[in-house]
Formats: structure tokens, sequence, C-alpha cells
């Protein structure tokens, strides 16, 4: 009798043992299926992905961050629009004669005009290349008795050539308008009846490159003083791998870099990060912090679309009241200036507040604990937490804004060129590439005429740049 209690005890406690490791089973699967559901809803709109990964799949409706500013769309009371404006001097007058009334039909040859109403026309005269043929005289010197040449312009060195305007249209299209080569060729052969080699291309790039060389060296220079740069990284086709995009700009400079890496080691060889000493604004990539010579910003737009994605998703209510602190303490910062100590103070306190009602569904995990696994709102926690003065730095500092907007605007475009050119053949056409869009980003940030300033370089007299040095 003991011994058949016994086994009912064992028995007992074997099925409850059981049930126990199914409950803990079932709650690591539906942790895992939340998680791999939560990577099937994101999309464009609430994480990093960009719209073309979003596939064929319905197209989520967008809902903009953004809030209604209250004003009617179009240009604003005060805006100074632009419009085709008369010239006091035209090119050419073309006089139209009145021979005969309009009214009645009787001859006016003979009386003189009294005046004259005017409509100007602004067009393009017929596209020609001019030749200019250089002749250098050759002679016999009657001192030493040789026959001797006349030195040729820099720069006219074959029998035939095309000259460096039309050099530098051919590298503006191609690397600013990012015309590929057979485009090129065809717009050549229309517009001036000219055919257009690739190795005409090639060379006239190849020469814009070498003659940019003081310009690279003066940014790589100039851009560390600044007293914040923004940082952005982006994959980048090249000889049919992955390469990395790295980008370091502010609202004057523009540096573009290709390394086969994309961490630490691509960041010390581009060599500009390293000589920061003021703000860098990035968007979280680890690599970034093994520097600490900088202050570090990261960007609250990427942080309000992780926001979203948990409170549309997940449910996550706490992840909406951060959103919208974090979207009225930058409303009050644009209509305020920057925060007093006070202010950011009870700032950092609403913060943490939040925070400690995510912290309330999603504890911390001790520090020997932390290998395990954790759901996506608990890591973001964690980073808030470890990193709330970088988040929060646009409020007290004024050379800090709220997003990394900058850094992915100039990148942007590189993204454009590879939709329309593919990818790049050749590590050295992606470094000529990233030079002279370098060159001609920076030059429109200060307003200079772009084909100007290729023309300049294509003569060796490249602009170089200059930044305002960083305050103490």
């Amino acid at each position: 009798m003991f011994m058949i209690k016994e086994l009912g005890r064992m028995a007992r406690k074997a099925l409850i043992e059981c049930i126990l490791r199914l409950l803990k089973r079932v709650r690591q699967l539906e942790r895992r299926v939340k998680e791999l559901e939560g990577r099937l809803a994101q999309n464009s709109t609430h994480s990093h992905r960009p719209p073309s990964s979003d596939g064929m799949q319905k197209k989520p409706r967008p809902k903009s961050l953004r809030t209604r500013s209250g004003r009617k769309p179009g240009g604003q009371p005060g805006h100074r629009g632009q419009t085709l404006e008369r010239v006091e001097k035209p090119d050419h007058i073309q006089i139209h004669k009145l021979t005969e009334c309009p009214e009645c039909g009787g001859g006016l040859e003979g009386e003189v005009a009294l005046d004259y109403e005017s409509h100007q026309v602004f067009d393009l005269p017929p596209q020609v290349l001019e030749v200019t043929e250089h002749r250098a005289e050759i002679k016999d010197c009657p001192h030493c008795g040789e026959t001797v040449r006349a030195e040729f312009p820099t720069g006219v060195n074959a029998p035939v050539q095309y000259g460096s305007r039309f050099q530098a249209l051919l590298v503006y299209l191609n690397q600013q308008q990012m015309l590929p080569y057979e485009r090129l060729a065809q717009l050549c052969r229309d517009l001036f009846g000219q055919p257009l080699s690739a190795g005409t291309l090639v060379a006239a790039v190849e020469r814009v490159f070498a003659q940019l060389e003081p310009f690279a060296r003066a940014l790589v220079e100039q851009l560390p003083q600044a007293p914040l740069v923004h940082l952005d990284e982006s994959g980048l086709r090249v000889d049919g791998t992955l390469h990395w995009l790295h980008v370091a700009s502010t609202r004057e400079l523009t540096f573009y870099g290709v390394h086969r890496k994309r961490g630490k080691e691509a960041m010390k060889a581009l060599r500009i990060i390293g000589k920061c000493r003021r703000w860098v604004m990035h968007d979280f990539w680890k690599p970034y912090f093994s520097f600490p010579e900088c202050l570090h910003a990261l960007c609250n737009e990427h942080l309000l679309r992780e926001l979203k994605f948990l409170w549309e998703e997940q449910g996550e209510r706490w992840a909406k009241q951060l959103s919208d602190l974090l979207l009225a303490l930058h409303r009050r910062r644009q209509k305020q200036g920057p925060f007093s100590e006070r202010q950011y103070r009870w700032a950092e306190k609403q913060f943490k507040k939040v925070l400690g009602r995510g912290r309330y569904r999603h504890p911390r995990q001790p520090s020997g604990q932390r290998h395990r696994a954790q759901s996506k709102a608990a890591n973001l926690l964690d980073r808030l937490e470890d990193f709330r003065e970088c988040y929060l730095a646009f409020l007290w500092d004024e050379d800090v804004p709220f997003t990394n907007n900058q850094g992915e605007q100039d990148i942007r475009m590189i993204k454009v060129r590879q939709k329309i050119s593919g990818c790049f053949r050749t590590l050295h056409g992606a470094e000529m590439f990233c030079r002279i869009r370098s060159y001609l980003s920076t030059c429109r940030k200060q307003g200079r005429n772009l084909w100007e300033a290729i023309t300049q370089a294509v003569v060796g007299e490249p602009f170089l740049p200059s930044c305002p040095p960083a305050g103490p």
C-alpha cells in the first residue's frame, strides 16, 4: 500500500514537472512567434527599412509623424517667388513690320512707327562646338642652327581633343546629373553632332579626380573642426560585392568615402571621426562609440520610428507616451531655444518617468543574465537608459539638431545613382565618384555654380573649402 502511494506521489510530481516544462516552452514559443510576427509587420513607415524593402505586399498607409502646421499649401506670405524677368539689353531684336491696317486693309508702308510693343523670348541657340586651331610657329634659329617650335598652351596636348569646358560638361552630366555613358553619348550626338567614346568620358573623370587632390586634403582637415558632424553609412555594390559608402557632412561641407568594411576599420581609414572633438550625430551604429574623444548625439527620428512600431504593432503604451513627449520637447525647443539647466532636469525627469512605465512591463535583466534573448521593447529600454543624454542633447546645446536628416539627405543621392546606373565595376571608379560628388555637394552647399566649379577643377584650379572652426 505504501509503495502504491509513493508511486502516485512520484507520478504527480513528474506530471507537474512536465506541465511546468511545457508552460515554459509555450512562453518561449509565444515570445518567438511575437518576435517573428513583429518582423513581418515591419515596413518603411515605422522601422529602419527602406521603402524598396516593402516588396509587392499591400503598401502600408502612410502615417506621418508630422503634425498639422495650420498653414495653407504653397508659398507662404512674404515668400519671394521666382519668375522669368525681362532684360534691358536683349541679344537680338527682330522688328515685325506693319504693312497694312488690320481694320480697313489700307497700306501703311510709308508711315512712321509711333511705338513698339515688345515680347521677349528666352531660348537656346543652336548647339555647335566651336573649334579653335592652335598653331605653334616653327622657325630656324640663326644662332644655334636648330629648328625650334613654340610651346602650346597648357592642356593642349593632342592633335585633336575636346576643350576644358566640354570636358567639364561631360563630368557634370555624368557625376552630378548621373547620366550613364549610353545616354550621355546619345545626348552628345543629338545636341552637338559629335560621337563620344567611353575613353573620352573616363579620361575627363580621371582628370577631375586627380585635380581634386588638394580639395580632398583640405576637406579632411576642415570637416572635423565643425561644431557638429553628421555621420551615416549605406551599402554600395562594387564589382559585384558589398562595400559601404560612408558620409560625414555639415551644412557647408560633404565628405563621401567608400570602404570594404562598415565599422571601426573603415572609420579609421577615412580619417574623419577620429579627428572630431565636438559633436558627432549618427543613428546608433555601435562602432561610432569606439571614438570616445568626441561627443555623441543620436537621431531622434530613428527613435520615433522604433517607438511607432512598438505602439502600433505590439501595443506598448509607454512607447506612444515617449514619442509624444519627445515631439513636445522638440516643439518647445524650436520656439524657446536651448533649455536651461533647470528645464533640462525637468525634461530628463519626464523622460525617466515614461521609461519607468515601460520597465514595469519589461524589467531589466541582472547584469549576469544579459546573454538571454530579450524582446525588442526590452532592448530599446536598455538603450534609452544607457544613452539618455545622447538622445536629449538637442535640448541644451544649440549646435545639436533633433534628427540626423543632414546625413541622410547627403547619402540619399548616392542611392539614386545606383538605381540609375547600377553598381560600380571597380573600387577606383567608386572612389572617383565619391571624391567628385564630395566636391559638387560642398560647392552646392556654399552657393557655387557647379558647372563653373567643375571647369575650375578641369584646369587645375579647384575650389578649396573652408568651415568656421568650432568654439571652445
